[in-house]
């Protein structure tokens, strides 16, 4: 049986006033009239029915999930006590999947990514879980289009076969956020893949890859896995999950491992990863610039103002985006959209962390 894990634990901070703790990225409408969560289930439900999509979020957030999908049953509905990154929250899933199907195949997913042609990205998927059902991990690829820096990087290797009409390729490795001129040199070689953080596995092939190349991280997910389904869950993950190393299922697994395959994905893909990813879903002024909200852009050029629900004024400015929400508004230079969690940074030093 197949089962998607949607993982919605994330806190945006590049989309900060926007995204907080309280309301964090996954859970706004950043494009069209759906939360990128909403998308994301709605986009699961063309393959899977809702008792096979799972949600791994953190607790704080139950009530924001559950409100906003509700077809999702809330035993289906993880959560995490504390946040310790996606190889955790990857071994959790599978811990839990596994008692209802030992050897059941579970595509893992971010809830905040774009994906424009979905009906291409559902047989993409297919022959992923094809893939998959064979003792592979799968991981899938972006044609990349562009010299992105803010991306990791997959390169692929030979050919491996087709599933369900679909070409897997063997990965050669992973780059993590190569310099711009790496990214350029990979753009030009037509091999690299952006990483788009979509993976298929069985759960016992997960699991044990985690035990393979994360031993400490395993040990942590045994004394779970011994405690889930009685009464001693609760308290048993409480006390362990916060022990777990911090590390990304990338860094930690993915890397490391032998026989890694990966599907090229050419179905439109953004991760929607800062406040400028968001330009080329937005209608533009003659001037390039974009208005949400309330207000008028005098002498302006290529500039965002998000308004919530303050009058924006901008005079003889270039290149900025503004964002005003509950109180708080950042100014920033679209170059340094990816640095935004210095910002973040710098409030929490000075005492400002109830606005985060």
């Amino acid at each position: 049986m197949t089962h998607a894990v949607i993982m919605a634990g994330g806190r945006g901070e590049r989309f900060w006033p926007k995204s907080r703790q309280s309301l964090p990225k996954q859970f706004l409408r950043l494009i069209g009239d759906e939360t990128m969560l909403q998308k994301t289930v709605s986009r699961m439900e063309k393959l899977l029915a809702p008792e096979n999509i799972y949600i791994i979020t953190a607790e704080n957030h139950q009530k924001i999930v559950r409100h906003q999908v509700p077809e999702i049953p809330k035993e289906n509905i993880i959560l995490e006590p504390c946040g310790r990154d996606t190889a955790a929250a990857v071994g959790l899933a599978a811990i839990i999947i596994q008692q209802k199907d030992p050897t059941g195949v579970m595509v893992v997913l971010p809830a905040d990514h774009y994906i424009v042609d979905e009906d291409r990205f559902m047989d993409i998927l297919r022959g992923a879980v094809k893939a998959a059902a064979q003792n592979h991990a799968v991981t899938i690829g972006i044609t990349a289009n562009r010299p992105e820096t803010g991306f990791g990087y997959i390169a692929r290797g030979r050919f491996y076969q087709n599933f369900a009409g679909i070409p897997s390729y063997h990965v050669e490795r992973f780059t993590e956020k190569p310099n711009h001129q790496q990214a350029l040199e990979f753009l030009e070689s037509g091999c690299y893949f952006w990483n788009s953080g979509i993976f298929v596995w069985k759960v016992d092939v997960i699991r044990y890859l985690i035990r393979e190349h994360l031993t400490s991280l395993a040990e942590g997910l045994e004394k779970i896995a011994e405690a889930a389904g009685t009464n001693r869950y609760p308290q048993v993950l409480q006390d362990i999950y916060a022990k777990l190393p911090r590390i990304s299922i990338d860094y930690g697994v993915m890397e490391k491992a032998q026989g890694i395959l990966m599907i090229p994905g050419d179905f439109g893909w953004d991760d929607v990863g800062s406040w400028t990813a968001l330009e080329s879903y937005k209608e533009k002024d003659m001037n390039g610039n974009i208005l949400d909200g309330q207000g008028v852009l005098v002498d302006t050029k290529n500039t965002m103002v998000q308004a919530s629900d303050k009058v924006v004024a901008t005079l003889g400015v270039d290149n900025l985006i503004v964002v005003e929400d509950e109180g708080s508004i950042l100014i920033c230079h679209k170059q340094k959209a990816q640095e935004l969690k210095k910002v973040i940074k710098a409030l929490q030093e000075n005492g400002y962390k109830e606005i985060l």
